[in-house]
Parts: C-alpha cells; sequence; structure tokens
C-alpha cells in the first residue's frame, strides 16, 4: 500500500503541473481542486502514534541536543532554513491544497522568509560584578515544549518555532490543526530527515499521526512537557492556560489602522493594500479596520483605488457580511456576530460572488465604508476585504481604534506626519506591535527593522518570539573579590 507521504507528494506534484501548465496566473491563487487524501498517516521519522511516545522520543532528543555546541545548533537551523527555501514553492501549494486557505504566491514568500527567524545569534551571556563577587547569567533550556500550530500558517508557524526552540537547545512536539496537520507532517519528516542524516541526531521534532482536539489536551496535560507555546484562536489559548504550566500564547487580534489628515496618502493606501491582501489577510498582524479623518478620506478613497482595490457600496457590503457572519438577532447587523469559516482566507473573486458583484481579475483587496459599529469593523474578519471609517480628527480615530482593538494588545497601524499624533496613538493603543507608515509586515522585518516569527505572545506579553523566549534564566554566584580588573 502507498505511504501517506507518497501520496502527499503525488498532490504537490499534480498541484504544481496545473500551475506550470497556465492553470492560474503568475501570483494569483492556485486552483483548489487538489485534496490530500483522508488515509491514516504512516508513522516514522518524527511522526509517532501517541503522544506519549511524541514526547518520550523528544525528551530522549532533547539530551542529545543539550550536549551538542552551539555551532552543532547552528547548522541543524541552517538545514531548516535551507529546506524552506528549497520546498518554497512545493510546501507553499500543498498547504494551500490541504488547507484552502490564502493564496500560493504567499504563501510561498513566508516560507522563503524563514531565513530571518532568530537562531542561536540571539543567545547571549550576561555578567556583573562588584567587590562582593560575580555574577554569571546564562539562558538555558526548558526541555521538552508543547507546540501548537495555527491552520493559517500551518509550515511556516513550524518551521520558525523550531528554529527558535533548537536555538535555545529545547526540542519540541507539535500539535497541528486538524485541517493543516497533513502538510505540517509532510515537512516535519522531511526535516528530521535531512537533520538525521547531516548532524545525527533524530526527532528533534515530533508530532502525532492523528490531529485532535485529544491530542491537544494530552499534550497540554503531559508531565514532561515543560512548557506551552501555542498559536492559535481564544478557545484554544484559553484550554492550554488550565493545566497549571507556563504558556506562551499567541492570541487573537483585529489590527486597526489610523489615517490622519497629515498622511501621505498614496503610500498609506498601497500600505494598507498590500498588508491586508497578504495571504487573503490571514496574518493576526494585517489590516483589519481603517478609521481616516474625514477631510482626507475622498482622496484616501481615491488612492486606494489606484492600486487596484475595489470599493463595494453599502448594500454589497451587506450581502458580504450576511454571507460572512451569522448574528444573534433576527436579521444582518441584529446582535452579536460570528464569523463563519466559509470565506476566511478565500480570494477576492469569492467574496465578490457572495456581495454579487464583478470585480476585474487580479484584484487585490475589496473595501467599503462602514459604521465604526459594524460587524466587519468590531469582528476579526480573516479575508481580503476591508471596512473604512469616516471620524472627525485623529483623536476620534485613535478612540475608535482602541475600541476596535479591544484590549487584545496586538498590532495597531499608523500613518501621519504628525510625532506628537503618532506618539498619542502608540501611547493608547499599547499593543504589542505597532506600525508607522508602513504595511503591517514591517513589525517582521519586511519592510521594517523588526525580526520574523509566526507566534507573536500577545496575551501573555513576550511579543515576537526568538529563542530567549524559550529559555530559562539561570544564575551562577561566585562570592569574594574575583575580578580582572
Amino acid at each position: 500500500m502507498a505511504s501517506r507521504e507518497m501520496t502527499v507528494a503525488e498532490t504537490v506534484d499534480a498541484v504544481l503541473a496545473r500551475w506550470r501548465a497556465g492553470g492560474t496566473a503568475a501570483g494569483a491563487p492556485v486552483a483548489r481542486t487538489a485534496e490530500p487524501p483522508a488515509a491514516p498517516a504512516q508513522t516514522g521519522d518524527g511522526v509517532f502514534a501517541t503522544v506519549d511516545e511524541a514526547v518520550k522520543a523528544a525528551a530522549e532528543a532533547q539530551l542529545r541536543l543539550a550536549a551538542m555546541s552551539l555551532e552543532d545548533r547552528g547548522e541543524i537551523l541552517a538545514i531548516i532554513r535551507r529546506m524552506c527555501v528549497d520546498h518554497a514553492r512545493e510546501w507553499a501549494a500543498l498547504e494551500l491544497a490541504e488547507t484552502k486557505l490564502g493564496r500560493v504566491d504567499h504563501k510561498t514568500e513566508k516560507l522563503l522568509s524563514i531565513p530571518k527567524v532568530l537562531g542561536v545569534e540571539a543567545l547571549r551571556t550576561e555578567a556583573r560584578s562588584d567587590s562582593s563577587g560575580l555574577s554569571i547569567l546564562e539562558h538555558a533550556p526548558w526541555g521538552v515544549i508543547g507546540m501548537v500550530l495555527p491552520v493559517t500558517h500551518s509550515i511556516p508557524t513550524m518551521a520558525s518555532n523550531a528554529i527558535n526552540v533548537i536555538a535555545a537547545g529545547n526540542t519540541a512536539v507539535f500539535g497541528a490543526h486538524p485541517s493543516g496537520a497533513g502538510c505540517a507532517r509532510h515537512a516535519l519528516r522531511a526535516f528530521n530527515r535531512e537533520i538525521e542524516r547531516e548532524m545525527g541526531v533524530r526527532n528533534l521534532i515530533t508530532t502525532t499521526a492523528e490531529a485532535s482536539l485529544r491530542h491537544a489536551a494530552e499534550l497540554f496535560e503531559h508531565p514532561s512537557i515543560a512548557l506551552l507555546c501555542v498559536t492559535g484562536g481564544p478557545s484554544v489559548v484559553k484550554a492550554a492556560m488550565k493545566h497549571g504550566k507556563r504558556v506562551i500564547a499567541a492570541g487573537p487580534g483585529n489590527p486597526p489602522v489610523v489615517v490622519d489628515e497629515t498622511a501621505d496618502l498614496d503610500a498609506a493606501a498601497r500600505a494598507i493594500v498590500a498588508g491586508a491582501s497578504f495571504d487573503n489577510n490571514l496574518l493576526c498582524i494585517g489590516e483589519k479596520e481603517v478609521f481616516v479623518v474625514a477631510s482626507v478620506a475622498d482622496a484616501f478613497i481615491a488612492a486606494l483605488k489606484l492600486t487596484g482595490a475595489v470599493q463595494l457600496d453599502a448594500a454589497a457590503i451587506e450581502r458580504l457580511a450576511a454571507a460572512a457572519f451569522t448574528f444573534d438577532g433576527p436579521g444582518v447587523g441584529c446582535g452579536r456576530a460570528h464569523l463563519k469559516k466559509e470565506l476566511v482566507g478565500k480570494d477576492t473573486a469569492v467574496l465578490a460572488a457572495a456581495a454579487n458583484v464583478q470585480i476585474p481579475s487580479g484584484t487585490p483587496l475589496l473595501f467599503g465604508e462602514t459604521a465604526a459599529s459594524h460587524a466587519f469593523v468590531q469582528e476579526e474578519q480573516m479575508m481580503p476585504f476591508v471596512p473604512v471609517v469616516r471620524v472627525p480628527d485623529a483623536d476620534a480615530a485613535i478612540a475608535a481604534a482602541v475600541q476596535a482593538e479591544h484590549g487584545y494588545r496586538h498590532t495597531a497601524i499608523i500613518h501621519s506626519r504628525n510625532v506628537d499624533t503618532v506618539t498619542k496613538f502608540a501611547r493608547a493603543m499599547n499593543t504589542t506591535l505597532v506600525v508607522h507608515n508602513a504595511a503591517c509586515s514591517a513589525a517582521l522585518g519586511a519592510g521594517g527593522a523588526g525580526y520574523l516569527s509566526f507566534s507573536i505572545a500577545t496575551p501573555t506579553g513576550e511579543g515576537v518570539t526568538t529563542p530567549l523566549t524559550f529559555t530559562r534564566e539561570r544564575q551562577l554566584a561566585i562570592g569574594g573579590a574575583l575580578r580582572m580588573i
């Protein structure tokens, strides 16, 4: 019987063959007809039948990793980085075929960006000395880390987290989202095979053949898991926090954008479209709603149209809302809104069909004017539609942005030339990431001086994760006047 791995490879080949044959235009989303089969996954190369087996294998590997030099760890990270680049298009197509979320060109970009993730170079040793003696601070590993992957960025999150934890001397057991588990297992097996071939160590990262809520709960509860890192929705974050372990949680966001009267409107429009359209707005840092000062609103909307974004009228927005949300009340906009899954991560053409409008092929983003109270403003919607809200002035824009962000403390974006306004905005938002005059991606090193990770710990405060996030501070105190100077 053919293994799942061979079947997955065949699926990738079929997807890529259609793409190369012109089934989709360059830069357009790949066709969504390929379906990874539902046959049970094979074990081996880091994939185990049970959570307990996966944890035990990772624990054994961690002892070997801890004995390796930083140079050896760096070589392991180089393997992961190289493989993400070498397999970027193949793995992007595989992830899209399985999850049916996002765009293959942008998923490819995510994997090509993995070399930007910090590794052993982020580790450091600190020392303090005075007349009483010397103290050395080291950053030590936790051991085995349990990590939950989101369906939105399954392989990139696994790769970036693997780089961070291995650099710090840890191993990891990954719990994949059921809708993205096949591609995650495929990449994990490939990483493990190459690491074992080149470095002689196996099972630095492991997972289970089945992805389920039960397995996630077992991972949270396992006594040999020292630390949890959860990237996903509020329900999985809440579940992880019930088990008395330290949790590094990448939770929900609803990033607002403020555009004031001093902004470079053309640059702001280009940045917003680039960020909000990326992978069909699946990024947690992506621009989700815009508050624009009324005096420049018409010019800003004209600038959005110049980028190729298409404006929906009020009736079309309500048709789209009816397709995107359910409501507690009797009609559209009545009562609390609940996001449906059907349009999440889908292309603009799919959204346009739901809104019953015609748009040009290749349209990057849809937008339209709404009230600040609209569901598209207040709920985190991961689709390439951005609501635009007119406000009287910059202070009103900041107040509306604070309200729409809901205290998630995730990401906020402002376009302004007024330093006082930017300062007021940053203080009022109090978010983990603040982006000024750039697309959201600048916060992660794309068009800005940030660094990359696909886990941004907002509820628990660690921010964009690095190898140091997954270490314990340990101190060696030496009494006496041992000094070099």
